[in-house]
């Protein structure tokens, strides 16, 4: 049995020598459109984190019989040629939350606590000539007693909201689905959301309910120094509306998703003039050293119980 690994440079440095103990491996670190049919042709098992695999794809890979997705999201796979070709396809759900809630700190901590400024009014001297033993400029805030509004109260929205709350916050939801419901939590409509939050977390799947669910004349509700921190999907918000108005009202946005990834080399984004209320990362909140290690595990356990239930 031959397993193909398509796009392992996305594991980072994660080990996979689980793979090898399975069957004969074939590793590549990235593959292009191009390059997709010539590899995954031999393959009895392919695994994939974003290449896309396509129905023509399968059809010309007589052996493929399991398509593991590396990831929990599974749009990079055509799920209905797969399954009236009788092949199948798992992923892996669960693996990152701990490291998304993590990260959504991270990315608020930054902006509002002005690590940037802080961080390089020390390195560059700067601190060294102070007459004080303090410098102030920038002011930060606590996040206890403020509003802190969620859009998307799945796994991870709800894991944001009790951290949040041990900080003292004040949680609001908002259900893009309509389907997710808390006691915990109170339920409000988006616009209410938008105009009464301090903070605004997004951790929504992108679909035809959230596509450009935040426009510019959402954001424009947005209060005066409000932090929004899409953790979702790209694409949940407009991001020229992004660019537009971090430049016109004091709003501070943390970003690790795009509606395009990698980054277009000439986004409305990184021309902004207002650069400290902007924080991007390039789509790592999904990505510690723990989560890598849980997302192969997953994956690996997968083609496994694949493996013993076909031997069986």
């Amino acid at each position: 049995m031959k397993i193909v690994l398509l796009d392992t440079l996305t594991f980072g440095d994660t080990d996979l020598s689980a793979f090898y103990e399975l069957a004969e491996v074939e590793v590549f670190a990235t593959t292009s459109k191009e390059q997709t049919q010539e590899r995954i042709t031999n393959a009895d098992v392919i695994v994939t984190n974003k290449v896309v695999i396509t129905d023509v794809h399968m059809s010309n890979a007589p052996k493929l019989k399991l398509i593991c997705v590396a990831a929990t999201g599974m749009n990079n796979v055509d799920l209905e040629a797969a399954k009236k070709r009788g092949i199948e396809v798992k992923n892996v759900s669960g693996y990152s939350t701990a490291s998304v809630i993590g990260h959504t700190f991270s990315m608020l901590f930054y902006l509002v606590g002005h690590s940037k400024y802080y961080d390089e009014y020390v390195k560059d001297g700067s601190y060294s000539k102070s007459p004080i033993f303090t410098d102030i400029t920038k002011p930060f805030f606590e996040v206890k007693g403020k509003k802190w509004g969620i859009i998307g109260l799945g796994t991870i929205g709800r894991g944001v909201a009790a951290v949040a709350e041990a900080f003292g916050a004040e949680i609001c939801y908002f259900s893009t689905s309509g389907k997710n419901s808390s006691k915990d939590y109170t339920q409000v409509e988006l616009n209410e959301l938008l105009k009464s939050c301090d903070i605004i977390s997004i951790h929504a799947p992108l679909n035809e309910k959230t596509l450009n669910l935040l426009g510019y004349e959402q954001l424009l509700m947005c209060r005066d120094g409000a932090v929004i921190l899409n953790l979702g999907r790209g694409g949940i918000i407009d991001e020229e509306a992004v660019a537009r108005i971090v430049d016109e009202k004091n709003i501070y946005f943390g970003l690790d998703v795009l509606s395009r990834e990698p980054m277009e080399q000439n986004h409305p984004l990184l021309n902004v003039k207002n650069r400290d209320n902007l924080y991007i990362t390039p789509h790592i909140a999904w990505a510690s050293v723990e989560a890598r290690a849980k997302l192969i595990e997953g994956v690996v356990h997968n083609i496994k119980s694949f493996l013993e239930q076909n031997h069986s």
